[in-house]
């Protein structure tokens, strides 16, 4: 028996996910090239979110460990410096420079440092809520376009492979038997779309939890510093 070349392609091994990428139809490939610059996308904000963040964490216990060793706060807040992608050590620098302030218009207006403290410390508190804020927005940033790529793209890809199949589908209206030989190739084309929508959300999925887990810790340290400095400003300059 005759074996169509349909047929044949159906059983060559030679045909590779390119070619079947390359023998879509034009929706399908424009969904094939969106979901294509969507994964490189993805691929760019984990490597640059994963930098991020273990650099945030690395300097963070580095600062930590100064923080406790030393015994003056005006040293730590010159070495701040050297942590600046650390969001403890921002947190610090915004708290301590809102606590000079309050030291220094204490002595300009010859009020009692511990007065002024006093009264000026839910400023210092604001300072640090505020920066802790900011700096977690910043930690953030482009994970929400993770998310949305990790949401979307599967879906993105079932709209492409529907629409092959619709195609493929459309083709036996034309005539003929309505054979396997004659659908499969269409399909077996159309369903490429939905291999590479998981393919581009798969590690976007991955990644986006992971960085989540990453941020809870990172939260948990700086409101745990938010803490403890608080206190240590009312014990060793308010006496409380």
């Amino acid at each position: 028996m005759t074996m169509s070349p349909t047929a044949t392609q159906i059983v060559n091994p030679s045909h590779s996910a390119f070619d079947l990428a390359l023998g879509t139809g034009p929706i399908v490939q424009a969904v094939l090239i969106v979901l294509i610059l969507a994964s490189f996308f993805s691929w760019a904000i984990i490597f640059a979110k994963w930098r991020s963040l273990s650099r945030a964490k690395k300097e963070s216990l580095g600062f930590l460990d100064l923080f406790w060793n030393s015994k003056s706060l005006e040293n730590i807040f010159n070495e701040t410096r050297h942590y600046s992608s650390s969001p403890v050590s921002n947190v610090f620098r915004a708290g301590y420079m809102e606590f000079q302030k309050l030291t220094s218009k204490a002595t300009e207006k010859n009020v009692p440092h511990v007065e002024m403290a006093y009264s000026g410390l839910d400023n210092v508190q604001r300072a640090l809520k505020k920066t802790a804020m900011l700096e977690m927005l910043r930690l953030e940033k482009l994970l929400s376009y993770l998310a949305t790529i990790a949401s979307v793209a599967p879906f993105v890809g079932l709209f492409g492979t529907v629409w092959g199949i619709m195609n493929s589908f459309q083709g036996l209206s034309q005539g003929g038997p309505a054979t396997i030989q004659r659908v499969a190739p269409g399909i077996s084309e159309a369903l490429i779309a939905t291999a590479v929508g998981l393919a581009a959300a798969i590690p976007a999925v991955v990644a986006y939890n992971q960085f989540i887990g990453k941020l809870r810790h990172i939260r948990a340290d700086v409101d745990s510093f938010c803490a403890d400095f608080t206190n240590i400003l009312k014990r060793n300059y308010l006496g409380s």
